[in-house]
Parts: structure tokens; C-alpha cells; sequence
């Protein structure tokens, strides 16, 4: 039976031409029958292909063999299989663009990149100088967040800051707010799921007056293939792809709760609310309910109700 596999990648370095980029990218997916989304720009290429084992080694090969590609961190994991004509089930289709930004910050005037990746972002650290980090400095280290804050739901890291955005582009506005102005002296270390949008996010951090900003090298995908769930991981991670989510192993705790019954689960489903882009948490068992909606939705509504009722 043919294997499925999925690389997930990233890499910060000048693109002279976006355009002719997209166009080998898309031709070499094509011919190997693959799916997934690429995005390119003048600052790189952020990716999530996945398909058969062997057409997956010789996009590896090939992809490696651009000038600047060639010391990038792939990320392998297991798909979920093929279908009938040997593509993979975890990508609808596949999908190839050109934007201004590899990961969509709203702020690609901020952004400086040369060959050696992001100029002025955090430091990087692999798993285990973050654990070092961790026993040198005890409970001053302060692990945040870099992603959607629905994803932090179902996994993070313990005792983690998991600020209050829906999109990777409320970021910016969050810096800016002074709500975190209290960890501008502390060592914080920015994660995510690959480490992507931790370079951005870092180097927003930085500009903005943090001190000692660190960022974990690989991300939360790096990092459980180092401990398992035997660090200081929780939970499940969730992945943009028909995966959703994936663990370090069997004996991971599920921290989770259903919206609906609070059950505990890392089952995940879009929000009620026809306007929200937001998933939310929610159980096999209530699958049928139609309160699977987000916290941000349900207190506009339960507001809405107050002022019914006074009326």
C-alpha cells in the first residue's frame, strides 16, 4: 500500500521573481500529483503539500534544489492515505499564489528579510535550550502564543499568554494595545505550529521594545517530535489541513472542552455564527447542537438577549 506524507515548510529569503516561482512550483506539483497550498512572495515561500511517499521525496529533492531553499527545515508527518487516483485526502485541491505576505500580518512594510532569513526577530531556540532556558530562569520565562487563539483551545504550552485574536492579522493591534507591556523586561518565547508565524511575530516584538524575545526553532511540530508529551506541551495541535488536529503519541491529555456540554475533546468545528471564521470546540455527542459557537459570538448574543428581555 503507497504511503501518504505530508511536509510542511517555510523559508524567509528575497524572491526576485515571485511569479516564475509560483509557476515551477505549481507545474512540479502537478506533474507529481500532489495537493496542498503554497504561497509565495517577495520574502519567501510558506508551504503544506502532501501525496504519495515517493512523489513527496522527489518534490523534497527538487524543491531543494532552488538557489536559497537548500538549508530549509522540512517537516514530515504521517497523512491520512490516498484516494483512488493517489492523492492525498487531507487537501481538497492543489493551490499555488503570489501575495504580499507568506504569513498575512498585515504589516509587510515591517518585514526585512535578507539570505539568512528574518533581520531583527527573536532569537532561536531549539526544544531543549528552551527547556534549559526554562530551568535556568524558572517561572520568569513566559511561553506566548503566536497563533489564532482558537487553536490554543485544544494545545499549548503550560502557563502559556494566548492573546485574544482571531487572525494572525489582530496581532499587530495586540502589540500595540500595552496589554503586554509588563513582559517588555521578561524573557518571552514566541511558539507556533512550524515556527512561522513566530518570525514575524517576534520580530514585531522586538521593534516594539520586548528585550529578550526567543523563538521556538521548528515550532510546536520540532518540539513534540523531541519530548512527546512528556514536556511541557498539553494537549493536540491543530493543523490547517483534513488532519485537524494530531498528538505527540497515545498518552496525550485532551484539554479541550466541548462548547456545547463541556465534555473534554479536541474535536473541532466551524462556529454557528454564518459571519465567524472562528472553530470551536465541540464533542462527537453534540454534533447535531446548535450552540457550537464561539465565546466571542455566544456573549454578543447572550448581550443581545439581556436586552430583549429589559425590553
Amino acid at each position: 500500500m503507497a504511503l501518504s506524507k505530508i511536509l510542511l515548510y517555510y523559508r524567509f529569503t528575497p524572491i526576485t521573481d515571485p511569479s516564475a516561482v509560483r509557476l515551477w512550483q505549481r507545474d512540479l506539483c502537478e506533474l507529481l500529483g500532489l495537493r496542498g497550498r503554497i504561497l509565495i512572495s517577495k520574502d519567501g515561500i510558506n508551504a503544506t503539500v502532501g501525496g504519495e511517499l515517493g512523489a513527496m521525496k522527489t518534490y523534497w529533492r527538487k524543491t531543494r534544489e532552488y538557489p536559497g531553499f537548500g538549508d530549509i527545515d522540512f517537516k514530515w508527518s504521517e497523512g491520512s492515505g490516498l484516494d483512488s487516483d493517489g492523492r492525498s485526502l487531507d487537501f481538497p485541491r492543489l493551490s499555488v499564489k503570489v501575495r504580499d505576505e507568506i504569513v498575512s500580518f498585515g504589516a509587510p512594510d515591517e518585514l526585512r528579510v535578507d539570505t539568512a532569513g528574518v533581520i531583527g526577530g527573536g532569537t532561536h531556540l531549539s526544544p531543549g535550550a528552551v527547556h534549559k532556558l526554562v530551568e535556568e530562569r524558572g517561572d520568569d520565562v513566559v511561553f506566548f502564543d503566536g497563533r489564532n487563539a482558537f487553536e490554543a483551545e485544544i494545545g499549548r504550552f503550560k502557563n502559556a499568554v494566548v492573546p485574544d485574536v482571531a487572525t494572525t492579522r489582530d496581532f499587530v493591534a495586540e502589540l500595540d494595545s500595552g496589554r503586554y507591556d509588563h513582559l517588555k523586561e521578561k524573557p518571552v518565547v514566541t511558539y507556533c505550529t512550524g515556527g512561522i508565524r513566530c518570525e514575524v511575530l517576534s520580530s514585531l516584538m522586538v521593534s516594539r521594545g520586548f528585550s529578550e524575545v526567543y523563538q521556538m526553532d521548528g515550532g510546536i511540530v520540532r518540539y513534540g517530535e523531541s519530548f512527546g508529551n512528556t514536556g511541557l506541551w498539553e494537549g493536540a495541535l491543530y493543523v490547517f489541513d483534513g488532519r485537524e488536529s494530531l498528538t505527540f503519541g497515545t498518552d496525550a491529555v485532551t484539554i479541550g472542552e466541548c462548547a456545547t456540554c463541556a465534555a473534554a475533546t479536541s474535536r473541532m468545528v466551524n462556529c454557528a455564527d454564518a459571519d465567524c471564521r472562528v472553530r470551536v470546540v465541540q464533542c462527537e455527542g453534540c454534533a447535531d447542537a446548535a450552540s457550537a459557537i464561539c465565546a466571542r459570538h455566544r456573549a454578543v448574543a447572550e448581550h443581545a438577549l439581556a436586552g430583549a428581555d429589559r425590553n
